[in-house]
This record gives C-alpha cells, structure tokens and sequence, in this order.
C-alpha cells in the first residue's frame, strides 16, 4: 500500500549502462550507471524513485519499451511478448552526479533471492538498462519536526532523505537492519536523532522498528511522517501514528515497496 504520487517526468525513458559497481555493505550494492541520456534526468534529490528495466533473460530487449509508465504506457507493456520484456522494479536515486553525469542505485542483494538484488551483484560494466524518473514520495507539509521510518530497502531514500533536509531540522530517523553490518554512514542534521535498529534474520521486518516507534518520545508540536520499505514496516508505522498518536493522515506519507513472501 501506498499513498506516494506518481509524477510522470518530462525525460521520459532513460537508457543507460552499468559504469561500475562497488559492495558497500555486506549486503548492499551499489551500481552506478552513465550514458549520454542521463544528461537529460533531472534530479530532484530527496528520495526521488524511478522505474528500472533490467534485462534479465536472454531474449530481453530495452528498445521497445513505451516512453511512459502511466496507465497506457504499462498497457504497451503487457502486450509485449513475455520473453522480451525486461524485470521491473522501483528503485531511489542514491546519489547524482554530473559532468559526466552517473547515477547510484543501492540494491539489497541477499544471496540468490529476487531478481534486481542478484542480477546487481553480477552486474559488470557495459550492461544495459533503462529508467523512467516518477518524482518524489517526500512531500512534506509544515510541521515543526520529522519522522523517518525504514527497513534495510528504504535505507537508500531515508539516507538521501537526511542529506537533503535543512540543516536546522529535528526529529527521529528509525532504520531497521537484518545485519547491523549494513549501516551506512548517512548525512543527517544535528537535530535528527538516528536509531539504528537490528532484527534477526529470519525474523520480520518491523519486528525492531514498530516496537521502537511505539515507545519513542514524540517532541512537541507537529510532525511529518515518511515509512517506507516492506509492507508490513510501512503500513504499520502509519496505523500506529494515525490511530495511537492522533496524527493527521495528511501529515503521513508511506509505501511498501515489497511484501514479505511476494516477489516485489
């Protein structure tokens, strides 16, 4: 679930190719991508997402994939031939550069499991994809402080979330992980408090965050909420906030970006 709106970018689709890849954390990937299309990406920041093609099986193909991914544009789609369509899968703008322009993906790979996580771990350079810029899901609306809640698969949007706050923002940032390994060093002002959270591995997500959302002190005034990653983190965070804490629904922007035991 979701109430994150799909902004529909001018640049359209976007074809590009794996420059380099790098093992961040033990269970993180990094690919950045280059080409002269990304030229024309406009990059927003925050935890502005996109909709990467990877051409997965041997008949997979980029170049005929509609320029947009609206309604019409995912019809086209299905009515390609299922062995030429590329995977699908969501992903957030990590980091922009330019001059040249590349783009870094962080892609949880946790051994053979998924498709985007192995296929990122394998990536080698020269390998081709294409992307389409659908906007921001961070829209806040005044408040007098933040809340950011995320699994190990929002930690890309939380992280570039801290970044770009103003530098005189407060409040709590809660990132889960199934390996405390995996924690990044992350830019966050000095009023945003960041807990770091573990669960085991074979445990669920939210099983770390909910329990510490649900006991954390909430300063005073309003906040503006974001809970991303697995279904169970984000729609929980908002029931606990909207129903327990009283918080505006307005005031909460969340979205699972995959479903435990659903292929995403």
């Amino acid at each position: 679930m979701s109430n994150i709106a799909v902004t529909h970018a001018s640049s359209g689709l976007v074809h590009a190719s794996v420059v380099r890849t790098e093992r961040v954390t033990p269970h993180m990937v990094r690919v950045t991508l280059g080409g002269d299309e990304l030229e024309r990406f406009e990059p927003r920041g925050f935890d502005q997402w996109f909709r990467l093609a990877v051409p997965v099986g041997d008949g997979a193909r980029l170049d005929n994939l509609p320029d947009r991914f609206g309604i019409a544009g995912y019809v086209r789609f299905l009515t390609l031939p299922k062995g030429t369509r590329p995977v699908i899968r969501n992903y957030t703008v990590r980091a922009f550069r330019t001059d040249p322009a590349e783009l870094d993906i962080d892609f949880v790979v946790h051994g053979t499991e998924g498709v985007a996580g192995p296929w990122a771990g394998a990536a080698q350079p020269g390998a081709e994809v294409a992307l389409i810029d659908q906007g921001c899901g961070f829209q806040p609306v005044p408040s007098d402080w933040t809340l950011l809640v995320a699994d190990e698969t929002g930690l890309p949007a939380v992280a570039a979330i801290l970044r770009d706050l103003p530098r005189d923002a407060t409040g709590h940032a809660i990132i889960e992980l199934f390996d405390a390994r995996d924690r990044q060093d992350v830019d966050a002002p000095a009023g945003i408090t960041v807990h770091w959270l573990e669960r085991s591995p074979d445990e669920a997500p939210g099983t770390a965050a909910l329990p510490a959302l649900r006991g954390l002190d909430f300063p005073d005034g309003s906040v503006y909420a974001f809970a991303v990653g697995e279904s169970a983190v984000a729609t929980g965070a908002r029931r606990h906030l909207v129903a327990e804490r009283g918080i505006p629904k307005g005031n909460v922007t969340f979205c699972g970006y995959w479903k435990r035991g659903r292929s995403a």
